[in-house]
């Protein structure tokens, strides 16, 4: 099951962070381009148990969360893809608390590294993607 662009935009805090409605795929990618609120930053955050100096590590950020209003389209990536792949944990094992740890804890199908761990990368991300996308449709992992 691929992520929607909605529950990204959930897991970045939504209409709260964006302030308007984003539509749909494009209006994503065009949020990127121009860099989205640090805010959402503080929101992914908060929805899986992340603390901003995790955050700042695992997105690459050269400052801090309050120094700026926007991320760059670099950072922006990034916080899109721990969104991506943050949701779809969400998703696949039930809420966010589960997702959280899930992230947190080694995975033998990872040898031995947490998820959360490869997602500074998209190499890392399609390999995490993959454990949950078997862990979806039942297959041990």
């Amino acid at each position: 099951m691929a992520t929607s662009t909605q529950s990204i935009v959930k897991a970045l805090g939504g209409t709260h962070v964006f302030r308007r409605q984003v539509r749909g795929i494009e209006d994503l990618l065009e949020r990127v381009r121009a860099g989205l609120p640090f805010a959402a930053v503080d929101q992914i955050g908060q929805r899986f148990g992340l603390n901003r100096d995790d955050l700042r590590v695992l997105l690459r950020l050269s400052t801090s969360p309050s120094s700026r209003g926007l991320l760059d389209a670099e950072e922006s990536d990034r916080l899109v893809r721990l969104a991506r792949i943050a949701a779809f944990a969400s998703d696949v094992l039930g809420d966010d608390a589960k997702a959280s740890h899930w992230l947190r804890r080694p995975n033998r199908a990872l040898s031995g590294r947490p998820p959360l761990s490869l997602l500074d990368t998209d190499l890392g991300a399609r390999e995490v993607e993959a454990v949950l996308g078997r862990i979806e449709h039942g297959v041990y992992s």
